[in-house]
């Protein structure tokens, strides 16, 4: 029955048919000998790095650079903290719930987002820090202003939290090196978007 329907169609649909058979066959073949005869080397998942073990090692190399000392993993009032600098008495951890519960026990307590680059830990740190000013001299970054970040999103310096999120959301596309944009101007709106999130309404 499969030759009769075969014999019904034209002779250079089922020569089409048939070649293309072949060729997909002849790549099947072709990768299958050659994942054999080369064998990718199995993935080093070791080696993987999130972006929170990325955004403490920044920090591990901010503190470092600073010079203060400090203990990684510690229990602070009950919390583990990701760095506790026992010297000032200073916790850094990623959890909001243990950055509200040592709060309000006395201890300073520092909330790091994880998109935080490591190197803005400076500018939320209750003491002063060489090279980053102390907190008082918060209203600058990189030279500029809180309303220059601001005016980066498009923004006044009265825009609530939300507003500022939706205008990065809306600025990163078009500054994003996977978008066609370029890493410094991505870099420059990402601190900007950083410190206007810290001093929105």
């Amino acid at each position: 029955m499969l030759l009769e329907w075969l014999r019904l169609l034209p002779t250079w649909l089922v020569a089409g048919g048939a070649l293309g058979v072949v060729v997909a066959l002849l790549v099947v073949g072709i990768f299958v000998a050659g994942d054999r005869l080369f064998p990718a080397p199995p993935a080093d998942r070791s080696r993987r790095i999130d972006g929170t073990d990325r955004r403490r090692a920044e920090i591990r190399t901010y503190l470092d650079s600073i010079g203060e000392r400090y203990v990684e993993d510690a229990s602070v009032h009950d919390h583990t903290v990701a760095f506790y600098l026992p010297e000032r008495d200073v916790a850094i951890t990623f959890d909001p719930q243990a950055y509200f519960g040592i709060e309000r026990s006395g201890t300073d307590a520092v909330l790091c987002e994880h998109e935080m680059p490591g190197a803005q830990l400076g500018r939320r740190l209750p003491f002063d820090v060489p090279g980053a000013g102390s907190r008082a001299d918060a209203t600058t970054i990189g030279g500029g202003s809180i309303s220059a970040a601001f005016s980066q999103l498009g923004l006044s310096p009265s825009a609530d939290a939300d507003e500022v999120r939706a205008a990065y959301r809306r600025r990163v596309k078009d500054v994003h090196p996977d978008q066609g944009g370029d890493s410094e101007s991505f870099r420059r709106l990402r601190e900007a978007y950083t410190t206007a999130k810290e001093h929105a309404d």
